[in-house]
């Protein structure tokens, strides 16, 4: 089970590494939501929940589960939110001047000197 949430804590860093590099701003969107949930699944991993357990110290149970790994995730998936809704409304500004959602370093130098 190890293996499988590694692997996927991996894949999901990687894809979203990897689309983050792209050329185009949509891709850049999407990579940074793969980020952001390889993130928060590396967070639940790191918090090593325990099934049915309380959130809190009681003398009746034998054991608690920590709710801090679970508040910070939920903190993440408020502020992931909130960049993603903000990196689109850049990038759909974008390309409503530009006409084009590709990045090109060269021509916007290049229309600088003209």
């Amino acid at each position: 089970m190890e293996l499988l949430v590694a692997s996927a804590i991996g894949i999901l860093t990687a894809t979203g590494v990897y689309l983050l590099l792209r050329g185009r701003t949509f891709p850049v969107v999407v990579g940074l939501s793969f980020l952001t949930y390889g993130v928060n699944v590396f967070l639940f991993a790191m918090g090593r929940l325990t099934l049915d357990a309380p959130p809190i110290i009681d003398e009746a149970a034998a054991s608690y589960t920590d709710p801090l790994p679970q508040a910070l995730v939920l903190t993440a998936i408020v502020i992931s939110f909130g960049m993603t809704a903000l990196l689109v409304v850049l990038a759909l500004r974008g390309y409503l001047e530009r006409g084009s959602d590709r990045v090109e370093l060269g021509a916007a130098e290049e229309g600088a000197e003209t």
